[in-house]
């Protein structure tokens, strides 16, 4: 990923290049201090995101961003600044969080997760290399391409596509795939609000890709659990959920 910083104060710059290097240690970063400055450096390196002030000298962040508005595929944008009042008006831009100053980590690593999806025009390209309809794949406005995790080894992410089952235990949820397993921040309840069009609650404790259901199985014992393919994890389907489950199975 190609990162450019643009805020006019230095230590501002400076603490969110420490963050990028800890969080994405492989991007390759940029720093300006005005939008004239960003404009050049954008155009040299065309960057996949901005870390963007809104209120700076000359040229403001929101005005930036109308700029690059203005071009085919502009680079995402979060917006990071000490002012709130901003918020609506930058948020019709490219932008895909508006985070307040200081930045807290896990803020940014969850803001660098959402700058990852994959917009309308690129997944046109790869669907057609691929030979696949972009509206199956394509992520609902709103909705992130990507989950993450803050780990030792930094940031890590997983496609929500790939992801089979979303499981909660204490205070992680852990997110299943074919290859991998993580955890990661979000509570199932923000999960079904966000991705409630592509996962379906089986039980309090786990949600299940909708596109992925192999099957609904019934036990020696009368428990009921869900076979998806690609893993061996079975969810539990509740008995307060089973007859809804059925319904959404025999709808699909």
């Amino acid at each position: 990923m190609k990162i450019l910083v643009v805020d006019d104060e230095l230590l501002a710059r400076e603490r969110l290049l420490r963050l990028l290097q800890k969080l994405q240690p492989s991007a390759r970063c940029w720093q300006a201090a005005d939008g004239e400055q960003a404009l050049a450096l954008i155009r040299e390196h065309n960057p996949d995101l901005l870390l963007l002030d809104v209120r700076m000298p000359g040229m403001s962040g929101i005005e930036l961003a109308e700029r690059l508005d203005e071009q085919d595929q502009p680079p995402a944008v979060i917006f990071c600044t000490a002012y709130d009042q901003y918020a609506l008006e930058a948020l019709q831009h490219q932008a895909v969080a508006y985070l307040l100053k200081p930045v807290r980590e896990v803020e940014l690593a969850r803001a660098l997760a959402g700058a990852g999806r994959v917009n309308r025009v690129q997944l046109a390209s790869l669907a057609a290399l691929e030979g696949v309809s972009a509206d199956v794949a394509a992520p609902q406005p709103g909705q992130r391409a990507h989950l993450a995790s803050q780990s030792h080894r930094g940031l890590e992410t997983m496609p929500v596509a790939e992801i089979r089952c979303l499981l909660a235990e204490q205070k992680y949820v852990t997110a299943c795939s074919p290859s991998a397993q993580l955890l990661i921040p979000d509570t199932l309840k923000e999960l079904e609000r966000e991705f409630g069009d592509r996962f379906l609650r089986v039980h309090r404790n786990a949600l299940v890709a909708r596109a992925h259901i192999t099957r609904l199985q019934r036990d020696e014992d009368g428990t009921w659990t869900v076979v998806l393919d690609g893993v061996e994890h079975r969810p539990v389907v509740s008995r307060r959920h089973l007859a809804q489950v059925k319904q959404r199975l025999v709808e699909s």
